[in-house]
């Protein structure tokens, strides 16, 4: 009897490693800017069902320890409309990831939609497919495809950031969803024409044969970079430093792609520190890259890396 009963424990422990889930996610919903005819409890049950939806499905076929879930969050800034249960909102996504031998998470990604419009209605189920993203009430399925594209998403840059175009099925899969996102009215992002920084323009740069260098990019800033910090600091300093250079020739000929962008937002804290230590020729040409590069950072390159 004993043996059988350790013959199940041993069963249930590889059963439960096997699926467990991928995610350690933390969902807010801000509703400051919503009516307060809406009924206040609307927002933490939808908080409480977005957490449950991305923590406790099951996205992939692989086995996730425990300690290798990925950390991210998810914060929906809600607005009112003029339609009942109708919502227009912003969603931040911040992920990252844990570089080797190190209690640090690097920034993965830290971006935000600002084309998200929904329907919920208190209570509702949260159902997704990947076979049928549309169900009969487009809003109502805008929620759930949002929210399934960019867990994808997240998925598909952690893999990449761990062996070369290791998240490309998930990538696919975040394809699938534009291909068949709800589509309606009010309902932006998931097209070429809604303008140029997307869901759609984000994983068509990433699959994209043209943009290939990226794959190279994340694998080599991550595991030939980061990972090896602890290490061997100038060898990694000097990998991250080629990265660097290898995206200033991509952005030369590919100018203004959403994905190049995409890779620095988040980073500029992590690239000061890293290259603080760098010799002074090498921080200038660091600073003279990243003010191409990262724009919207280029002062404060220039200030810390001087």
């Amino acid at each position: 009897m004993r043996n059988k009963n350790l013959i199940i424990f041993i069963f249930l422990l590889v059963t439960h490693s096997a699926f467990s889930q991928e995610f350690n996610a933390r969902v807010s919903v801000v509703a400051n800017r919503v009516s307060n005819n809406v009924n206040r409890n609307t927002f933490q049950t939808l908080q409480t069902a977005l957490n449950n939806f991305i923590n406790n499905r099951k996205w992939t076929n692989e086995a996730y320890a425990a300690n290798e879930r990925i950390d991210c969050t998810f914060l929906l800034n809600l607005e009112s409309t003029d339609e009942l249960n109708v919502y227009n909102a912003s969603l931040t996504i911040q992920a990252a990831r844990p570089i080797f031998n190190t209690n640090y998470l690097s920034p993965l990604i830290n971006f935000k939609d600002d084309n998200f419009y929904f329907k919920y209605l208190e209570f509702q189920q949260l159902d997704f497919n990947d076979n049928r993203v549309t169900g009969n009430d487009p809003l109502v399925s805008n929620l759930t495809a949002v929210f399934a594209y960019y867990a994808y998403m997240i998925l598909g840059f952690d893999g990449a950031s761990f062996s070369m175009h290791g998240g490309d099925n998930y990538f696919q899969k975040a394809q699938n969803v534009v291909n068949n996102a709800p589509d309606g009215r009010s309902i932006v992002g998931w097209k070429a024409f809604d303008g140029i920084r997307n869901r759609y323009w984000l994983v068509n740069n990433i699959l994209d044969t043209r943009y290939g260098a990226m794959h190279d990019v994340y694998y080599n800033y991550y595991r030939l970079g980061l990972d090896i910090l602890y290490q061997d600091e100038n060898a990694a300093r000097a990998e991250i430093l080629n990265i660097l250079n290898v995206m200033d020739q991509f952005n030369t000929e590919n100018p203004n792609t959403m994905i190049n962008q995409f890779f620095f937002q988040g980073k500029s804290n992590e690239l000061i520190k890293i290259f603080s230590k760098a010799s002074p020729p090498d921080r200038a040409s660091v600073v003279d890259i990243l003010s191409r590069l990262d724009v919207t950072n280029a002062s404060k390159y220039q200030d810390q890396l001087k």
